[in-house]
C-alpha cells in the first residue's frame, strides 16, 4: 500500500486528496478528500493577475491542508495548478506562498497534462462495464474546460479558455442574466467548441463522462437531490434534456434562488449557471444524448501517478 497526497488548485476551488493506493489491485482508498472554494482566479480574465484577496484566501487553504498532511505523515505531494495560475501575471507571489507552506513547487501544468489526468482520474474511477470506447472526458473547471478522448489511454486532448468562472465573469453579470449575457455567452463557446472539434476526433466517442463540480451539480438538480450526495451522484447518467432544463431553469433564477437549493456548495452559487451552459453547449455541439457522471478526477489521476513513482 502506497500513501500519497494530491492538490489540484484551480480556477475556483482548492482541493486535497490523501488515500492509500493498493498497486497489486489498482485500488485507491480515501483518507481525505476535501475541497476549499477560494476564487483564485477572481478576476483574472480582466486583470491577468491574482488578487490579493484571492491569494490570501488560497493561502489560508493551504495553511490548513498543511496540518491534514502533517496528521497523515505527511506523504508524498504533488501540487498541480491548472488555467488561472497558467494566465496570471504575478504567478511568482503564489508560487512561493505555497512553497513557504507546503513544502514542495507548485507544478503549473499545461492543458494537454490537466486532460490527461483527468482522463486517468475519470476513466478508472467508473465501473469498466458502464464505459463504452472510445471514451470522451470533459472536465469543466472555473477558468477553462479540457476535452480527451481515449480508450485505455486518452489519444487526443485539448484544453480551452472556457469555463464557469470566466464565462460569469466575462458576460454573465445581470441577476438573473439577460437574453443578450446568455447569447453572448453562447457565442464564446460556438467559438471555442469548433477549436475543440478540429482537434479532437469528438464523433467518434461512444460515452461522454463529466467530471467538476458543474456536472455534479447539474446532475444533483436534474435528479432532485434533497442534498448533494456523492455516492448517488457517481456513475449517475443524466440525459440531455435533463441538461437542457436544468440549465434553463438556472439561468431564469436569481442569486438567492440558486443558494436556496439544497444541494448547491456556497462557492458554486454565482457561476453554476456559466457551467451548466458549457454542459449545454457541448452535448448541443457534439450530438450527444447523455453524459455519465464522475466523482473521480483529476484528483484522482496526480494519486495514480504519483502512487506508480513511489511504490
Amino acid at each position: 500500500m502506497t500513501r500519497v497526497a494530491a492538490i489540484d488548485c484551480g480556477t475556483n476551488s482548492i482541493r486535497l486528496l490523501i488515500a492509500d493506493v493498493d498497486q497489486a489491485t489498482g485500488m485507491l482508498s480515501d483518507l481525505v478528500r476535501t475541497m476549499r472554494v477560494v476564487r483564485l482566479g477572481e478576476g483574472i480574465d480582466r486583470t491577468g493577475e491574482f488578487s490579493q484577496g484571492a491569494l490570501a484566501r488560497t493561502f489560508a487553504a493551504c495553511d490548513e491542508y498543511a496540518a491534514l498532511l502533517a496528521a497523515h505523515g505527511n506523504p508524498p505531494l504533488r501540487f498541480v495548478a491548472t488555467s488561472a495560475t497558467r494566465d496570471a501575471g504575478n504567478r511568482a507571489d503564489f508560487m512561493a506562498g505555497v512553497r513557504s507552506r507546503l513544502g514542495v513547487e507548485p507544478d503549473v501544468i499545461p492543458g494537454a497534462e490537466e486532460a490527461e489526468l483527468s482522463f486517468v482520474g475519470a476513466v478508472r474511477g467508473l465501473p469498466r462495464g458502464v464505459l463504452v470506447e472510445p471514451v470522451l472526458v470533459v472536465d469543466i473547471g472555473g477558468g477553462s474546460t479540457e476535452f480527451v478522448l481515449g480508450g485505455e489511454l486518452p489519444s487526443h486532448s485539448i484544453s480551452v479558455n472556457v469555463g464557469c468562472v470566466r464565462m460569469t465573469e466575462r458576460h454573465l453579470r445581470s441577476d438573473p442574466p439577460s437574453v443578450v449575457e446568455v447569447d453572448l455567452v453562447e457565442a464564446d463557446l460556438e467559438a471555442a467548441l469548433a477549436t475543440v472539434a478540429s482537434a479532437v476526433p469528438v464523433g467518434d466517442a461512444r460515452t461522454l463522462v463529466g467530471v467538476a463540480g458543474s456536472v455534479t451539480t447539474v446532475a444533483a438538480m436534474a435528479l432532485d437531490l434533497l442534498e448533494y450526495d456523492p455516492a448517488v451522484l457517481h456513475g449517475a447518467v443524466v440525459t440531455r434534456d435533463q441538461v437542457e432544463r436544468v440549465t434553463a431553469q438556472l439561468l431564469a433564477m436569481t442569486r438567492a434562488q440558486r443558494a436556496a437549493l439544497p444541494f448547491m456548495h456556497e462557492g458554486r452559487v454565482d457561476v453554476i449557471a456559466g457551467g451548466a451552459m458549457v454542459l449545454r453547449a457541448l452535448m448541443r455541439a457534439f450530438g450527444t444524448q447523455e453524459v455519465i457522471v464522475s466523482e473521480t478526477d483529476i484528483l484522482d489521476g496526480i494519486v495514480y501517478r504519483l502512487a506508480a513513482l513511489n511504490s
